[in-house]
């Protein structure tokens, strides 16, 4: 779990997928076998500061020039996974989102369009040579997607509460099995088709669940609150059980309980708007 900081993570969750080394080709695999068997390998924090360092110079450099050659590292049974970074090509993505969700001045005055532009007609080369490219790590802002909880059982909860006194820091995470998280959002998507009308959240856990296709079968799949956890409180967060909650929705509909469905939703609702709604307070 990570360490307290002098900065602080921006209001962002994480979904993480960590694959094995035989998932990547040569001369790739090399590279990552040797970065994993380093003493230390940056943290979440380290990739933060690197990015936001990227954004003191004028005009702002929204995207780095080169790709990251870094990644998180973990063991899932004695056999090394990776989850590389690739900073660029999620900085190109999180462009391709921003439009609309920032007042036009504010985003104007924080990346101006013709900086914006630029980095859309190289991210359009790009694209024409790594057809295939596809991230890793996925974000959020001021919120967990309701998608994202269907991958994960409340017993793969991992909670760190907060210490008045130490040198750790608040998380909550979830890991779980490729496997699983595969099996269980096509649950999730079976009750769903079977109990209510296209809409966003099945749509969502169609688009989670072609990503997930692209990774190798024994990986591993996390979800991280990462910088939310500032967002609440001490008891906020030990009393989140929200991939419960999304369970329990689930299994409801299964059963043909709409009513149990629909306190399960509103459980889930409740919680997070009252995040959403953090992020347009003074």
């Amino acid at each position: 779990m990570p360490a307290v900081s002098s900065l602080l993570v921006p209001y962002a969750s994480y979904l993480r997928v960590y694959e094995p080394l035989a998932a990547f080709p040569e001369p790739e695999r090399s590279h990552w076998a040797r970065y994993a068997a380093r003493e230390r390998t940056p943290t979440a924090q380290d990739e933060l500061r690197r990015s936001l360092a990227d954004l003191l110079p004028t005009p702002p450099v929204p995207v780095p020039v080169h790709e990251s050659a870094d990644a998180f590292v973990t063991e899932v049974d004695g056999v090394v996974c990776v989850c590389p970074w690739r900073t660029r090509l999620r900085g190109w993505l999180a462009l391709e989102s921003l439009d609309g969700t920032l007042p036009k001045p504010l985003l104007e005055a924080v990346l101006p369009s013709v900086v914006r532009e630029q980095a859309a007609a190289d991210f359009e080369q790009w694209r024409e040579r790594n057809p295939d490219a596809r991230p890793w790590i996925r974000t959020a802002v001021w919120q967990v997607p309701v998608r994202w909880f269907t991958l994960f059982a409340d017993d793969e909860r991992e909670y760190q509460a907060y210490e008045e006194e130490g040198p750790t820091a608040p998380a909550l995470r979830y890991r779980t099995p490729m496997v699983q998280a595969r099996r269980r959002l096509a649950r999730a998507l079976k009750a769903l088709r079977e109990s209510v009308d296209e809409g966003p959240l099945i749509e969502g856990l169609i688009d989670v669940g072609r990503w997930l296709e692209e990774f190798h079968p024994r990986s591993l799949v996390e979800l991280d609150y990462g910088g939310l956890v500032h967002a609440l409180t001490g008891p906020q967060l030990a009393d989140d059980r929200s991939a419960a909650d999304v369970a329990a929705g689930i299994a409801a509909l299964r059963a043909g309980d709409g009513e149990a469905a629909s306190e399960a939703y509103e459980r889930l609702a409740e919680r997070w708007r009252a995040v959403r709604d953090r992020q347009f307070a003074n």
